[in-house]
């Protein structure tokens, strides 16, 4: 299955709530979500909202993680597999294994708007992880890794931007930021209550579970 490239504002309003995939936009007037909520189409506004029950609710919840965290299928199900078979609420591992990608970690740091961003800032070579340079997004970073911006990518425009951001909406405390705001250390990995997301993880767990 291909990654979806179209606009992602849209996913947002399918789901009808603020997925946080459009950076800063999310957070001003501008959000389609505020200003257009109902489901893109031309028969969005016509169409009756049905409540969504059982497996939808719980296939909804799934899409919205994956959306989130901008994964495929087979990638989303071996972190659901792997939180399945460890010690602790499974839920719980499932986002701490989304939340520690490299992308995810590069987007907390502040070195992209979104997490859309985040990947292809990875995948141009960008970021280095405890001093060597990793273009995968999805590698796993560990508590005790430090993650920072490759010396010759210093000078990007993004990161100018993309630090003031940071600094009004996006600080996270299992991340210890250096003070030049261009490299930041893992100091423990993310609880629950660290991932304020509108995601019901133990939907996504009963969906898989069956």
């Amino acid at each position: 299955m291909a990654r979806y490239t179209g606009p992602v504002c849209r996913m947002c309003r399918r789901d009808g709530v603020k997925l946080f995939l459009k950076g800063p936009k999310c957070f001003t007037e501008k959000c389609p979500v505020e200003k257009r909520n109902f489901p893109p189409g031309q028969h969005g506004q016509s169409k009756k909202v049905k409540k969504v029950v059982g497996y939808g609710l719980q296939l909804r919840e799934k899409q919205k993680a994956k959306r989130i965290y901008f994964t495929l299928e087979t990638q989303f199900r071996a972190y659901y597999e792997k939180a399945s078979t460890r010690h602790g609420v499974t839920g719980d591992l499932l986002l701490q294994q989304l939340e520690t990608r490299l992308d995810n970690v590069t987007y907390r740091l502040g070195f992209a708007i979104s997490r859309r961003q985040a990947r292809q800032v990875v995948r141009h070579g960008h970021v280095l992880v405890n001093g060597k340079k990793v273009n995968i997004p999805s590698y796993q970073c560990k508590v005790g890794d430090v993650i920072s911006v490759r010396e010759k990518s210093k000078e990007m425009a993004i990161l100018g931007s993309s630090r003031e951001f940071l600094a009004g909406q996006n600080k996270v405390t299992w991340i210890e930021f250096a003070a030049d705001g261009l490299s930041g250390k893992i100091v423990s990995l993310p609880k629950r209550e660290d991932i304020q997301l509108p995601v019901n993880e133990q939907q996504i767990v009963e969906l898989y579970s069956k």
